[in-house]
């Protein structure tokens, strides 16, 4: 992923020296183990613990000449510790190193992306709380339909990145395991006992059968949990696009003061970080193919999934963790105009009673059919000529002939709407 997207803490996981350390670590712990079990000899982790150093550049080296990135590892890790580096590595192969370090890695990325979540899910119950009551119109179809309120429509964002936390707890236990099972996952040349070891020490669970490789649909299950959360974020964002379009402008992204929106017109404030989530959304969706068509490798092993975790990986995670992150600054930080939302909802003159004057006509005899009729004649009218609709209906004799003057008014009530509210709040946010 490019600098501009990415964030110190998890670009650092990907960083290739991280990575070679995160190998070292396995290899260390599997000689451990194996001193253990007496399989090598005692003292040899501690000395290469000691003596052991990652020489990036030198592994590159000697990848050119061998073509193979983790015997260019160990090459390098005998350069510096000697005969004791004879015994790393006893009976296992390569992927016993670089899916559980590539596990390790997805398992440290999602627990930064579970922290940011919780600062998301912060942000979002608190403006749901301010704006418990905060009066605003509901859409369908882009067109207004009945109120609601504005710390409603947040809440059922708050929902929504709940339901995602829960998804990417279950995806991190689904990914956290550990693979030191041999050529093809017969343990022909690797004690069973070492994975365990291994495993409790690295704080992962022992993968039951690994074939040569840990089965790839815990990684599709990983990443289609990513896209979506990535398709929550870009839900959220075109919300905000919208509601920030000049002849709605109910919310705002906040524009500092020295912050130019355009090269060309001056008066212009975009909503470009929310444009900017949509992007990111898709590009992190993209990776959802690839991690689903790694499932399917050849008998215990093929390395056609190798090129697309070595990119997916990374960008998929560091593009999430910058978005959750500008999403974050986005609710916090954006300007909410109570004045227009109530201008927004008076435009329609009181169109969006028309359901609640339906449903009295139907309370007094009046068919449902007939009873919509009646109403969509006098909704239509305003529609046309942009009339008062209560006026509209009290003119209609056949409404007036079951609907009393005064009982009308009282159907015009916008408490009506919010009157639930509560309920809704109370569930939602029950512990």
């Amino acid at each position: 992923m490019i600098e501009r997207y990415s964030r110190k803490e998890m670009k650092g996981i990907w960083e290739e020296e991280n990575k070679y350390n995160l190998w070292l670590k396995i290899e260390i712990v599997a000689a451990e183990a194996m001193e253990k079990f007496k399989i090598i000899p005692s003292g040899v982790a501690k000395k290469i613990k000691l003596k052991a150093k990652i020489n990036v550049k030198r592994i590159h080296q000697i990848e050119k000449k061998v073509k193979h990135d983790v015997i260019a590892f160990l090459t390098s890790i005998n350069e510096k510790v000697g005969k004791e580096a004879r015994h790393l590595h006893k009976g296992m192969t390569s992927s016993d190193v670089l899916d559980t370090c590539f596990n390790l890695q997805l398992k440290q990325s999602g627990e930064i992306l579970l922290r940011d979540l919780n600062i998301l899910l912060t942000s979002l119950k608190k403006q749901s709380l301010k704006h418990k009551f905060t009066l605003c119109i509901g859409r369908s179809h882009g067109i207004h339909a009945e109120p609601i309120t504005f710390g409603l429509k947040m809440l059922t964002f708050y929902q929504e990145f709940l339901r995602n936390k829960k998804r990417l707890e279950d995806s991190i236990k689904e990914i956290s395991t550990c693979a030191i099972s041999g050529a093809v996952g017969t343990f022909a040349n690797v004690d069973p006992r070492v994975e365990g070891y291994v495993a409790k020490k690295l704080k992962l669970k022992i993968e039951p059968v690994s074939t040569q490789v840990i089965p790839r649909d815990r990684h599709a299950q990983y990443f289609s949990t990513l896209s979506i959360i990535a398709s929550s974020i870009e839900r959220l964002s075109i919300e905000i696009r919208h509601l920030q379009r000049t002849e709605v402008l109910e919310v705002e992204e906040f524009f500092g003061k020295k912050q130019k929106g355009s090269s060309a017109m001056p008066h212009k404030k975009n909503p470009i970080l929310s444009e900017n989530l949509t992007g990111l959304a898709r590009l992190i969706r993209s990776s959802v193919i690839p991690a689903l068509e790694n499932v399917a490798l050849w008998h215990e092993r093929d390395i056609s999934h190798s090129s697309v975790e070595r990119n997916i990986g990374p960008d998929t995670t560091i593009a999430l963790d910058f978005a959750l992150n500008r999403l974050n600054e986005i609710i916090k930080n954006m300007n909410i105009y109570q004045k227009n939302m109530l201008k927004n909802l008076n435009l329609t003159n009181g169109l969006f009673f028309s359901q609640r004057v339906m449903l009295e006509l139907t309370s007094q005899g009046v068919s449902r059919e007939e009873a919509y009729r009646l109403v969509q004649k006098n909704a239509m009218k305003s529609w046309s000529n942009k009339s008062s609709f209560y006026k509209n209906l009290l003119n209609d004799n056949k409404i007036n002939d079951k609907i009393p003057v005064n009982k009308l008014k009282k159907l015009f009530n916008f408490s009506y709407h919010t009157r639930r509210i509560n309920i809704i709040f109370n569930r939602s946010l029950k512990k």
